[in-house]
Formats: C-alpha cells, structure tokens, sequence
C-alpha cells in the first residue's frame, strides 16, 4: 500500500478519548485535557503504524438538517457534550493543527460526510485512503483504494477493514451497508430499522432481492408473514432510513503531501501540560 491519506473522525475520536481516560488528566490551569491528549495517542500511534502522506481531521454538526428533517428522532437520544470536554473540543482545531495535520469542518454536513468525501477524491485521483472513525456507516466506503480503520470500544487498537471483513461482518458488500442498516437499524443513530428485522435476516434478504427496493418490490415471495409485513407498511420509512445512513458528497479539495510536524506538536503539548507526551516527541523529530 502507497501513503495513504489519513482522514479521521474527529467527533468519534474526542469522545472515545474522553471516555477513555480520566478527567483528572489536566494542564497548567486544572483544565481537563484528557480528550485531547487519549485522541492525539491514538492518532500517533495509527501514524506510526501507515505513515499517511497526509493527516485530515473532520468535524462537523452532530445531526445535519437533511437527516433530522427524514426522521426527527435521528440522534435524539444523544446526551448533550459532556462539560469538561467542551473546552477541549474548541482547542481541538490548533491543537492538532500544530502537528501540521488538517482540520476541516462543515457547517450543514456531518463529519462522517466529509471523511466519505476526502476518501472519494483521493481514489479518483489514484491514492489510497485510510479512515479511522467508531461509526461503522463509514463501511460503505471501502473500496479497492479506501480501508476503515474502526475503533471498536475496548479494543487496544483500530482494526482494518476492507471489502472482505465488511461482507464478513454484516454479509454484504460495502455499497450495500445503507441498505442493510435501512433494515436492521443502527441504535447508536437512533434508528430502529425495520419491525422484528435484524442483522441475518437483513443480509438474507439482500442478499435474495439484491438492494432495499428489490426486497420491497418482492416482498410478498418472503414466507414471514412479519418480514413482508414490515416491508410493506414501513417502505417509505425504510426508504428514509436508507437516505439517512447513505453518505452525502461534498466539495473538498485533495489535500497536499504533508508530515507530522513532531516538533510543533511537542511544543503544543508542553503548553498544555503534557509534559511526558513532549519529551517523548521532541527525539522524534530530530
């Protein structure tokens, strides 16, 4: 595999750091810092693991109008940010900018959006494309030039996932991943699927019907009177579903070969009390 381009799930990542370490990890000030210093790790570590070209990291609002407006419980149940991270969150963009990665967001497309956009225009333009996020929407992107590197909770570190571990996981392949979490539902957005379906009955049934219209148009050749039930009174909200879990495209531009800047990032840390994490960086750039 070439250098990749890095792009990561910077919503996914804060918070999965935040959780991770305790709020006691704090700078000078007695601010909390532990979001950023379990997120910088991870993505270090994943750096010295690939040597991307490049580092992006997308941000962006946590549930876009476009997918509120199909299903008004769509991440409802979503607590508000947790206060100690709030801080952070609005550090983030320099802190990982001092370490010569880039940081994008959007103002009306999600995160995971922008990530589905950057691998995109990176395999159209010949590269290859690694990203790293918790949210296994982001399966529908690989390809034969774009891997997921999912961070599954309580694991050591993020597992590589391609065209074969996607089928080997949900049985079918990434294009069809709206499609199945249309029928099988996804708890941690919100959505509840369809009625009694879940993870092998939606895979049967595309891999039978070959996409969620097929298995609509055929419900009535299901012997489960409760599958064709489900298909037939909830289409229009499996369609929705669907829309909701597909990714939208946006316009961004390649980003350009950049290294991790260890030097700036070891200043960074040292300013925020990580002390450790800078002696540790400063041999590394030298």
């Amino acid at each position: 595999m070439s250098a990749p381009l890095l792009a990561i799930d910077a919503p996914s990542l804060l918070y999965r750091a935040f959780f991770a370490l305790p709020k006691t990890i704090v700078d000078g000030q007695g601010t909390p810092v532990n979001a950023l210093l379990g997120s910088l790790n991870i993505v270090l570590n994943v750096v010295a693991e690939y040597t991307p070209r490049a580092v992006v990291l997308c941000f962006g609002p946590d549930a876009a109008s476009y997918r509120t407006e199909l299903y008004p419980n769509y991440h409802a149940a979503r607590p508000p940010v947790p206060d100690e991270l709030v801080p952070q969150w609005a550090a983030s963009r320099d802190f990982f900018e001092s370490f010569g990665w880039f940081v994008e967001t959007h103002d009306s497309l999600e995160a995971d959006d922008l990530l589905g956009s950057f691998a995109a225009v990176e395999a159209e333009a010949g590269g290859e494309a690694l990203i790293l996020t918790g949210d296994r929407d982001l399966y529908q992107c690989v390809g034969e030039r774009v891997r997921v590197l999912y961070m599954k909770t309580g694991s050591k570190g993020p597992e590589l996932v391609d065209r074969a571990e996607v089928r080997k996981r949900y049985g079918v392949p990434p294009e069809l991943v709206p499609d199945f979490i249309a029928l099988r539902g996804d708890p941690s957005d919100g959505l509840p699927g369809g009625t009694g379906i879940g993870d092998k009955t939606a895979s049967a049934l595309l891999e039978r019907h070959g996409s969620l219209e097929g298995a609509i148009a055929g419900a009535m050749s299901e012997r489960s009177a409760r599958v064709r039930g489900a298909l037939l009174d909830e289409a229009d909200q499996l369609r929705d579903f669907r829309e909701i879990a597909k990714l939208r495209s946006a316009e961004v531009a390649r980003p350009p070969d950049r290294g991790t800047d260890f030097a700036g990032g070891a200043e960074a840390a040292r300013a925020r009390g990580m002390k450790r994490l800078a002696e540790r960086l400063e041999p590394t750039q030298a």
